[in-house]
């Protein structure tokens, strides 16, 4: 009989608390079999809400980080989806609908086409993470990616502490299935005409590849599982995860798949249907990774599209805003272009920004390129130079048609080279087939009603376009004159930030998760880098620092604008005992709206990990 008394409970961490504001959102819910979901429904559970909108790689990276903590604590937390659209496309409900699809989302959504939620929880970026405890408060915030190994210390956390007090309710949730769709295709992605005649698609949801006969409906065949995955081997042992675009490698009788969520480059032969594996860990790429080297060793990051142009093969890298190379000679890979700021600047390679790359056409002097977040039509010369042909930047989108200069697209995310040197530009979300003629300078359209093209390929004197929503290929004939449409322009529908004009506190907020500390082994763990639209918007504190906090000074000449901030904070396990902590980097870009007026907020709090307490 042991009489010593019983070491004492630690006494849990202090945490500011606010209550969680109710959920609401005119689009309603998904993924609750029509059942409405309130924080009165979900008290006693832990809930995070994710804060998405399915144009963003940073929110589809997300979505995967957390499969893994809702599988683990699923008798305890609720993941609850609330899509907050950027594009005026992703404010409609079908299209939320099949986002929720396409990205095997599962978990409830709450559809908030008009920012309802976003606003109450003066969210300012995507994606964000709140945490909301048992009794309803919110203690946690996250913006960015890379959140996961934090939410799930905190939710032990809140798991112990509940259990103890009583107010931890444990079970299933209110998560249902949706019925699954028999089509031959389930939002493919990108198509490659194959010497043959026939087309090879990316069937993305279904992670596999389909070879489809001459009229681009029959099945030849496909390749892969059609279950998640990341396996080498024959067409029926590889498997994918959610692969995206595709490229012939020159001598013919092989492709080069973009497997966009397992990060990798693979290689499909075309004769035995073997698929082997060309670069990448199966691990995502993050700051401070390798960005060059032997291809199987380098993290990759949601490679969207290939394309071969000089020799190599050039990689769009949605997820880190650059475009990569790979050698196949070499076997190896190096970035091509980018800086992985999100923006829009052209000039020399290494000094130019892009935002989400997703399609790739190669031309015997352009690699033409769809950047996707910032509605814009992009191209590298041979000596690796940036150049911008139709787009302006994060914040401007619409469907309008004329001189390129101001001609606008709607987050597009595939392009095609035609015979004549212009290209085609699939414009997704304005579910249009665009055409920009270089020796002129104009911007056309060529087809519409198609419902969220993704990409398109040239059959004899026919365009085959990829409707992904659709879910199928539809052939067009190239016609000879345009389509007439009425010219509308967007902008971003989130509320611009007052603030005063002068001076004005940014303070990036955060706070090491439990467990660690920041990592001062090698100098300062964090990174600072502020800039604006337009340029003259800051008089004072532009540029990158250590400090996460800076002083601004904004003209009172310029009365609206965007502030651009990227922040970087490396923390690592705060235990003496261990030699090597695992460390772990916390990155998010913001570009907040601002418009300048007497009055306005002298302080603008941006959180990425913690609670602003001020």
């Amino acid at each position: 009989m042991n009489d010593a008394a019983p070491a004492p409970t630690p006494a849990p961490r202090r945490r500011a608390r606010v209550r969680a504001p109710e959920l609401i959102g005119k689009g309603g819910w998904l993924n609750t079999g029509d059942k409405q979901c309130t924080l009165a429904d979900l008290r006693g559970r832990i809930v995070v809400l994710d804060f998405w909108t399915f144009c963003c790689i940073n929110c589809l990276h997300v979505l995967d980080e957390l499969r893994e903590l809702e599988e683990k604590h699923r008798d305890t937390v609720v993941v609850i989806g609330v899509h907050s659209p950027k594009f005026v496309h992703e404010a409609e409900h079908q299209a939320v609908v099949d986002a929720v699809e396409r990205y095997d989302v599962e978990h409830p959504v709450l559809d908030d086409p008009e920012l309802a939620t976003w606003k109450q929880y003066a969210v300012r970026a995507w994606p964000t993470l709140v945490v909301i405890d048992p009794e309803g408060y919110v203690v946690a915030q996250h913006a960015g990616e890379g959140h996961a190994h934090a939410i799930e210390r905190l939710v032990e956390e809140l798991e112990a502490e509940h259990e103890a007090k009583g107010t931890l309710r444990r079970g299933d949730g209110p998560y249902v299935a949706p019925e699954p769709e028999p089509t031959v295709l389930r939002f493919p992605g990108k198509a490659l005409a194959l010497p043959g005649g026939t087309f090879l698609v990316s069937d993305t949801t279904r992670h596999q590849l389909v070879e489809l006969a001459e009229d681009g409906e029959t099945v030849v065949r496909r390749i892969g599982t059609g279950t998640r995955g990341f396996a080498d081997g024959g067409s029926e042992e590889a498997s994918f995860s959610e692969p995206q675009g595709l490229a012939l490698f020159e001598d013919g009788t092989s492709v080069v798949v973009a497997d966009t969520v397992n990060h990798a480059l693979r290689r499909l032969d075309l004769a035995s249907g073997e698929v082997t594996t060309l670069a990448g860990t199966g691990k995502q790429w993050w700051q401070g990774s390798p960005t060059s080297g032997p291809a199987r060793e380098v993290d990759l990051s949601s490679p969207w599209d290939v394309a071969v142009f000089g020799g190599e093969v050039w990689i769009a890298m949605a997820g880190v805003h650059q475009l990569w190379t790979y050698d196949p000679v070499e076997k190896t890979v190096a970035v091509g272009a980018g800086t992985t700021n999100e923006g829009l600047v052209d000039g020399p390679g290494a000094e130019a920004w892009f935002a989400q790359p997703s399609g790739l056409a190669a031309t015997a002097d352009r690699l033409w390129l769809a950047d996707s977040e910032t509605s814009a039509l992009r191209w590298v010369d041979l000596d690796g130079t940036v150049h911008t042909a139709v787009g302006t930047g994060l914040f401007d989108f619409g469907h309008r048609d004329g001189d390129a200069g101001q001609a606008l697209f709607q987050h597009p995310l595939g392009v095609t080279a035609l015979p004549d040197g212009s290209v085609a530009v699939a414009d997704t979300y304005n579910h249009a087939l665009r055409r920009y003629d270089p020796a002129t300078g104009e911007v056309t359209t060529l087809a519409t009603d198609l419902r969220e093209p993704s990409d398109a390929v040239l059959a004899g004197d026919d365009i085959v376009v990829v409707e992904s929503a659709r879910h199928r290929l539809t052939r067009l004939r190239l016609p000879e004159e345009a389509v007439r449409v009425e010219a509308v322009a967007h902008r971003t529908q989130r509320a611009a930030t007052e603030v005063a004009p002068g001076r004005l506190r940014l303070d990036v907020i955060f706070q090491a998760p439990a467990g660690q500390k920041l990592d001062l082994r090698y100098g300062p763990s964090t990174r600072l880098l502020v800039s604006s639209t337009p340029p003259e918007l800051l008089l004072k504190g532009e540029g990158a620092d250590t400090d996460l906090s800076r002083e601004l000074e904004l003209n009172p000449a310029v009365t609206e604008g965007v502030l651009h901030v990227s922040a970087m904070a490396a923390s690592c396990d705060d235990d003496p005992e261990n030699e090597y902590p695992a460390c772990h980097v916390h990155q998010q870009d913001w570009g907040v709206p601002v418009r300048l007026t007497e009055g306005g907020a002298d302080r603008l709090p941006l959180v990425l990990a913690g609670m602003d307490e001020r």
